[in-house]
């Protein structure tokens, strides 16, 4: 089974409301070949929501406590993003995930990339929180274009 980032399926949670719909992704969704989910909903918030950010780090650092996942009020809703990954993870092994596919650049679900918590576009190399997470406990997390270039 393969979990995929909701958004990339078409459901519009992202913090602004909309979706990043990838048609290849939906069809493996209506096909049953995957199962969605969004860590950030699976922790706590709700949609819309105010954009947050990795300051100090980026995922690793988040789990290793030496960054925080920030508002860009300056709310820090680090634990919301935590409560989410473990949620995350906690389905992907209930299902046997073999792979995960998550939308690139968040602060949950970065795999290569994420913004750089300044608010103003900038992205760097890291990874979101639950990506970390996930790595960490040795499932494999690919990005929506990582993935289609993965099974070529």
């Amino acid at each position: 089974m393969i979990l995929i980032s909701s958004c990339l399926a078409g459901l519009k949670v992202r913090y602004n409301g909309t979706d990043s719909l990838d048609e290849r992704i939906q069809q493996l969704v209506l096909e049953n070949k995957a199962v969605t989910v969004c860590p950030e909903l699976m922790g706590g918030f709700s949609t819309p929501r105010e954009p947050a950010e990795i300051v100090g780090g980026d995922g690793e650092d988040v789990l290793d406590g030496r960054a925080r996942v920030i508002e860009k009020s300056g709310s820090d809703v680090t634990e919301l993003y935590l409560k989410g990954a473990y949620a995350t993870l906690q389905k992907a092994l209930e299902l046997g995930a073999t792979k995960v596919i998550l939308k690139e650049y968040s602060p949950s679900c970065g795999s290569a990339m994420i913004y750089n918590g300044d608010f103003n576009g900038t992205k760097l190399v890291g990874v979101g929180v639950t990506t970390a997470l996930l790595r960490r406990s040795n499932i494999e997390v690919l990005s929506e274009e990582d993935f289609f270039t993965d099974i070529k």
